[in-house]
C-alpha cells in the first residue's frame, strides 16, 4: 500500500510523498491524491466551521494496489457526538472520488488530537493566531 502521510504535511494540501513504490503510475496516484484530499475537504466537523483536513483530524490515508484506501483519523476529543457518523462521512466523501475501490476508516485517538495539528489556514478561520 501507498502510505500518504496526511498529518505530516509541510503545508495545507502538500501531502507526503509516498512511503513505498507503487503499481499505480504516479501521476494516477497524484491525481488520485489530490481528489481525496479535495473530498476530505468537504466534510465538516459539525461544531468547528473547518474541514477535518485542515483541522488536522486524518493521520494516514494508505492507496493499496487495487485502489482501495484506508485511512487512519480522529476526532477533536474521543466523546465528540458524530464519532459514529463521521467515519461514514469521510468513507462516502473519498468513495465519490472516481477510480477508488473499498474504503475502509479506522479511528483512533493515538496520538490524540490537539490544536497544533491545525493548518494555518484554519487557525486563520478559527481566529487562532
Amino acid at each position: 500500500m501507498d502510505d500518504v502521510n496526511m498529518a505530516g504535511r509541510e503545508e495545507a494540501g502538500a501531502a507526503e510523498t509516498p512511503a513505498t513504490t507503487s503499481a499505480i503510475p504516479q501521476e494516477e496516484l497524484d491525481r488520485l491524491t489530490d481528489d481525496i484530499i479535495a473530498a476530505l475537504k468537504t466534510v465538516y466537523d459539525p461544531e468547528i466551521p473547518v474541514d477535518i483536513y485542515e483541522l488536522g483530524l486524518i493521520y494516514k490515508v494508505d492507496i493499496s494496489d487495487d485502489r482501495d484506501v484506508v485511512v487512519d483519523m480522529t476526532l477533536t476529543a474521543p466523546g465528540c457526538p458524530v464519532a459514529g457518523t463521521m467515519p461514514v462521512m469521510v468513507a462516502d466523501a473519498i468513495r465519490s472520488v472516481e477510480g477508488i475501490g473499498d474504503v475502509h476508516v479506522n479511528m483512533t485517538f493515538d496520538p490524540p488530537w490537539d490544536p497544533s495539528r491545525m493548518s494555518d489556514e484554519a487557525r486563520v478561520a478559527l481566529n487562532m493566531f
